[in-house]
């Protein structure tokens, strides 16, 4: 079997990828180790910054995103029993974010692909990525018992944290970097509306929360929790309850609470690995870094990713230079390391810290007093949220 690009990884990184590249006429196959539904079953975030949305544009699959998608001009930080409005649209010259989950993204694409007749894969098993030091990398893989191998001139892994392609690049040609942090996300998924039209970030004394959601009809809410939690520790009551304690008198009287259609537990980390080419392999999205969902860059920035992967392989088959791809690792973690950095403020500016000590109770209060006060630090941080420039 031979191909120009395989990806590896049906998410939003690598059907977006596909979907551009088919749009410019270059030949891909997408391998994905798991079935279609268990795709469309993950839940994730979905606030789109104004790049992640006009690349969807280009893509040619953002008519239900702009018909159903929830335009946010701002978003809440709760801190003391009151709420402060973060103005985004007034802070960055109009503009905005759009609420639209992933899990209707990665649908939008997956009808896109189907539409295309391009080749994807589900339920690969075994998959092997080798040769790609080379000009002739192969892919093989396990699918209704028989094996196959895809020669192509370049693989893309799109295959996330735990995926086949960062794990088999030689361990002296690849550096990471991590933070693990010592609690994680908790979150609920309800058929109830949302408390707020914008999103609301909490930091009380009790934990983090935050009140999001994923339509008109659907909430989807979070507290800060233990990593040594479980799900059977936190019947809805409990959550409810909890979430009502962190929230302001006024939000905590007007929620809407109901029977959960999903709950789960959510570790944070931040991760990056370094370089995202190797050869004939570049790694895109989750598979080459990590956000604490926080500051909501993760799928954005898998999108940025696309956006400089595509352009280069689009000029290579175009010119026949790497030029541009000698360059997509670089242009990639400039963007990438300051997502991170805004991710990691985030993450410290609003969640209970106890490893720090007391110390660190003072410093969020004195930030979050300062960033209430202060329009230019207002302005970092609605810069970074609506998303920085590619």
């Amino acid at each position: 079997m031979r191909t120009q690009v395989a990806i590896i990884g049906s998410g939003p990184s690598g059907l977006l990828l596909g979907q551009l590249l088919h749009l410019a006429g270059i030949d891909t196959i997408i391998l994905e180790r798991r079935s279609r539904d268990y795709v469309l079953g993950r839940i994730r975030a979905g606030v789109l910054e104004e790049g992640t949305l006009n690349l969807l544009d280009r893509a040619g699959v953002s008519d239900r995103l702009r018909k159903e998608g929830l335009i946010h001009t701002g978003f809440d930080i709760c801190f003391s029993g009151e709420r402060h409005r973060i103005d985004l649209s007034k802070l960055t010259n109009g503009k905005k974010v759009v609420v639209y989950g992933q899990t209707e993204i990665t649908r939008d694409l997956m009808a896109a692909r189907e539409a295309s007749s391009a080749a994807t894969v589900y339920e690969a098993l075994d998959v092997e990525i080798t040769d790609f030091d080379t000009k002739r990398p192969r892919v093989g893989y396990r699918h209704d018992g028989q094996t196959h191998e895809i020669d192509c001139d370049f693989i893309a892994g799109c295959d996330g944290f735990h995926g086949i392609c960062r794990a088999s690049v030689p361990e002296d040609a690849i550096v990471t970097y991590e933070k693990v942090y010592p609690f994680g996300w908790l979150g609920l998924l309800s058929e109830t509306p949302p408390v707020s039209e914008e999103l609301i970030y909490v930091n009380d004394e009790r934990g983090f929360a935050l009140c999001s959601m994923r339509s008109p009809t659907r909430t989807r809410c979070y507290v800060q929790c233990s990593l040594s939690d479980t799900i059977e520790q936190w019947p809805d009551d409990r959550f409810w309850s909890e979430l009502k304690g962190r929230l302001d008198p006024e939000t905590a009287a007007t929620l809407l609470t109901g029977p959960a259609i999903e709950k789960s537990i959510a570790p944070l980390r931040s991760f990056v690995a370094e370089p995202m080419r190797f050869g004939s392999l570049l790694l895109a999205g989750d598979a080459a870094h990590i956000v604490p969902p926080t500051g909501a860059k993760g799928l954005n920035l898998a999108a940025s990713d696309i956006h400089y992967l595509s352009a280069a392989l689009i000029d290579f088959y175009a010119s026949g230079n790497d030029a541009e791809l000698g360059e997509y690792s670089r242009r990639a973690l400039a963007r990438i390391w300051k997502a991170e950095r805004f991710s990691w403020w985030m993450t410290t500016l609003l969640h209970q810290l106890p490893e720090d000590g007391d110390i660190s109770t003072k410093l969020q209060q004195a930030e979050l007093e300062y960033l209430f006060e202060s329009r230019a630090a207002q302005t970092m941080l609605a810069e970074n949220y609506v998303g920085l420039p590619y």
